[in-house]
């Protein structure tokens, strides 16, 4: 991967994805503190000084070695509004593998905001970082996110059955992938 030479920001047709600013923090808060917004991702969402700290560190955090993650703010090309955030996490550099995630603010959902960022991802990982292969876990519950990287063209490797637990419920795991070679033919 050659972590170097980000071409950053990355626009799509009604999106910009680009590094966030410590003034994203009110719109990320916004999304953030939404117990919805966790609802897949196992874990509480973070209030206070929990989700002034997190912040912090998406500001800060390093993109070199592996288990290292690269979040994007998305924002609209139309009014700069912060819709979401996309994420690309280095799986193994040796193998040139990623992970892609993406949590979006649900008053913007259902306009393909999610496919059209994750898709720019999937184009930085491939084009930009010269990954092999980029893979996405999702909660097999959550349909949303099937529909986005089904759209893609990731196809599913496995599910994994209850492989999670959250609050006493126990959920599984879907996970999607897409080799390098396969990107170039679906764009």
């Amino acid at each position: 991967m050659n972590l170097a030479c980000l071409p950053l920001p990355l626009q799509s047709e009604r999106l910009e994805l680009r590094a966030f600013r410590a003034t994203d923090f009110a719109a990320y808060a916004a999304y953030h503190a939404q117990p919805e917004v966790y609802r897949f991702l196992y874990m509480p969402a973070p209030t206070g000084q929990a989700l002034q700290d997190q912040f912090a560190a998406v500001l800060a955090a390093p993109f070199a070695q592996d288990g290292d993650t690269l979040r994007l703010a998305v924002t609209r090309r139309a009014d700069d509004a912060l819709v979401g955030e996309v994420l690309l996490k280095i799986a193994s550099r040796a193998a040139l593998q990623a992970e892609v995630g993406y949590i979006f603010h649900p008053d913007f959902a259902g306009q393909g905001y999610a496919t059209e960022a994750v898709a720019a991802m999937l184009g930085l990982g491939f084009d930009a970082l010269g990954c092999h292969r980029i893979f996405a876990r999702l909660d097999a519950l959550n349909a949303g996110s099937v529909g986005v990287v089904e759209r893609l063209g990731l196809r599913r490797e496995a599910h994994l059955i209850q492989n999670d637990r959250f609050n006493g419920v126990w959920g599984d795991e879907y996970i999607y992938a897409m080799l390098g070679s396969e990107w170039s033919v679906a764009r």
